[in-house]
């Protein structure tokens, strides 16, 4: 168990201003007040700003969804793109504040795609002293075998590769996978559901796996994908490109997402308007007799009558 924290869902401090000493987590650290990710990271008020919303975004998102247990480890999934990069930079930096009393395990699963990098992530993880395992797993072959030409790898893809990390989540002793989806995926992800799955249904920040052993945690779920991409632009992470699902055009998630950009746009706002409405549902509004009783529902009054 972490020291200094009780059992239970920790409920995170506030203040996320400067720190000049680390906290006794084990983790690499400078001088400077910063986990040593950050040591080359711009000293501009801008990025600053950015940091700071970022942290503050994941902490609340933790804390609303009683994700951190005092003690816990978890598996911090890193494929190498923008938001993996982004989420394992701001975990670390929640827990050399002493803002997250877990242990984190960087993973990522290289599933031999051809002419992927093996050395960038090993080299980046190893340079600033972060825990981690690299393994292989062939998927990609059994995906560009088994998918038909023109159809789509992600749904395959996927499930091939969170069997592995579940399974590496439980070899490594993790009571939780952590992943780097975003406010834009979660959005994405509610509108596919409507448009082509006929259901209402998005991505939790949240959730249990089929096999009831494991946490799946989205702790940027509350991040615009924006802020995302400018901090891990501004940190410089060697972003690796991923040669499946970001090669092919006209898929689903595409429209949407620039369904969603373009609404963005003509009316600036809306994509945290409708995240809010994600956390705000009144299912006897809907049409769902599963989640509201309309059998039992009945006059409680006596209809009053004019004299």
């Amino acid at each position: 168990m972490g020291r200094g924290y009780e059992d239970g869902p920790v409920m995170l401090d506030s203040d996320l201003g400067d720190t000049t000493a680390a906290a006794d987590t084990g983790d690499a650290e400078i001088g400077s007040g910063a986990h040593l990710l950050f040591r080359d990271a711009p000293d501009s008020v801008t990025f600053r700003k950015l940091r700071k919303r970022l942290l503050r975004e994941m902490r609340e998102a933790i804390e609303r969804h009683a994700m951190a247990r005092p003690g816990a480890r978890w598996l911090v999934g890193i494929s190498g793109g923008k938001d993996s990069y982004a989420l394992l930079a701001l975990l670390h930096d929640l827990k050399w504040r002493g803002l997250l009393p877990v242990d984190l395990l960087a993973c990522n699963l290289d599933q031999g795609q051809p002419n992927f990098p093996k050395h960038v992530l090993p080299d980046f993880l190893d340079r600033f002293g972060i825990p981690h395992r690299i393994e292989y797993r062939d998927t990609y072959s059994v995906v560009t075998e088994k998918v038909s030409a023109g159809a789509t790898y992600c749904s395959l893809c996927s499930r091939l590769r969170r069997g592995h990390l579940y399974r590496i989540a439980r070899e490594e002793g993790c009571e939780a996978l952590v992943l780097g989806h975003h406010r834009d995926d979660c959005l994405e992800t509610f509108f596919m559901n409507l448009f082509h799955g006929g259901r209402l249904s998005a991505m939790p920040a949240k959730l249990l796996n089929d096999e009831g052993d494991l946490m799946v945690l989205r702790p940027l779920i509350a991040s615009a994908e924006e802020d995302i991409a400018k901090f891990s632009a501004a940190m410089g992470f060697p972003i690796i490109p991923c040669d499946l699902c970001g090669s092919q055009d006209g898929l689903q998630r595409n429209v949407t997402k620039q369904m969603l950009a373009d609404m963005e746009r003509r009316f600036p706002g809306r994509k945290q308007v409708m995240m809010r409405a994600l956390a705000n549902i009144r299912p006897g509004h809907l049409l769902d007799p599963a989640l509201f009783d309309f059998a039992g529902l009945a006059p409680t009054a006596t209809p009053q009558t004019e004299s």
